[in-house]
């Protein structure tokens, strides 16, 4: 599976639980003219967490530093983060940041 390919399927699915529960997603990617990226940012009940969707099965910290691009300016709350990957099991890059293997979501 390409990495293309791999985030369609999470930002689809992401969709589909929010509208399988009857609530409307709030889905943005996030791009600045630093070419900085965050691949999707999750709006709900007033926070953002941030995702990024990667076709690794080792996700390291340096995935997760463009979050706090986030915290500048906002006047919405960032909350926890994660990284969406092929890792098979369920743990964290740090407090703040969550490692979600793809057949989680």
């Amino acid at each position: 599976m390409n990495g293309a390919i791999l985030e369609n399927y999470v930002v689809s699915e992401l969709a589909k639980t929010y509208l399988n529960c009857g609530i409307e997603p709030f889905m943005y990617y996030y791009r600045d003219k630093d070419a900085k990226e965050i691949d999707v940012i999750l709006e709900h009940d007033g926070v953002l967490n941030p995702i990024e969707i990667k076709k690794t099965a080792n996700p390291g910290s340096e995935l997760t530093g463009v979050f706090s691009v986030l915290d500048k300016g906002s006047s919405v709350k960032r909350g926890k983060g994660a990284v969406i990957c092929m890792k098979p099991n369920l743990s964290a890059i740090d407090r703040d940041n969550y490692i979600i293997p793809v057949w989680g979501i």
